[in-house]
């Protein structure tokens, strides 16, 4: 009895197979048996018939390492589950993210500086005269109380609202975040599952001898494929 174990090389992987044979007498006989493996799964061997099995060994992730690949790098677990059309949503979706929170954060600093300008009467900068109205004059001591107020809650309301929306864009890049990582662990599950194109509905008249309100009747079966 002789065993021994063959390793292709082709394009495409093969699983490594354990063959028995009980009847390679010569190395001419291994010398066949190897050149024989790759066009034909049933050799034949002076006499002897050994039937050999190699199964295409085919890509499958693994769910684990797709999740902790994007959790990493954003979109590497797209690319490890070769899912390579998502990359430019994964990355137009960050962006998207990177530059609402960025905004954001502009106007809140700027609105945030001008409303401490205006409201410290020591301050010593007049960073809020870029967010004065025009119908207001340009010498500040010439503003009615009225026109004080309304400026200094319009300051701070500006303030807040763009506070709101940064802190708002945080949250969401993180669920962005989290959502391609789920993206990548569901497209790794169902890598292999089989989604049939066919899905139809089939229509046959159908005729009936004898039924409880009759001797005969007639009808139509439906038939869904999916």
């Amino acid at each position: 009895m002789i065993g021994f174990c063959l390793f292709s090389n082709e394009v495409k992987a093969q699983e490594v197979q354990l063959v028995k044979i009980d009847s390679l007498q010569n190395a001419d006989d291994l010398f066949t048996f190897s050149d024989s493996l790759r066009n034909d799964s049933t050799l034949l061997l002076k006499g002897s018939s050994v039937s050999l099995t190699v199964d295409t060994m085919t890509f499958k992730p693994n769910p684990t390492r797709a999740i902790l690949f994007s959790a990493i790098v954003p979109g590497l677990g797209q690319i490890y589950n070769r899912k390579y059309w998502k990359l430019p949503l994964v990355y137009g979706s960050f962006i998207g993210c990177v530059y609402a929170m960025t905004w954001n954060n502009t106007q809140y600093k700027g609105y945030k500086q001008a409303y401490i300008d205006f409201v410290d009467p020591n301050s010593k900068y007049d960073s809020w005269k870029d967010y004065r109205p025009p119908s207001y004059p340009e010498n500040i001591d010439n503003w009615t109380d009225q026109q004080r107020t309304q400026f200094s809650s319009r300051l701070k309301a500006q303030r807040d609202y763009y506070r709101y929306y940064r802190d708002m864009s945080r949250i969401i890049t993180v669920g962005v975040y989290a959502l391609w990582i789920v993206d990548a662990y569901v497209d790794a599950q169902l890598f292999d599952f089989d989604v049939s194109p066919d899905l139809s509905m089939r229509a046959t008249p159908v005729f009936f001898e004898k039924t409880p309100v009759g001797s005969r009747s007639y009808g139509l079966q439906l038939s869904f494929t999916f």
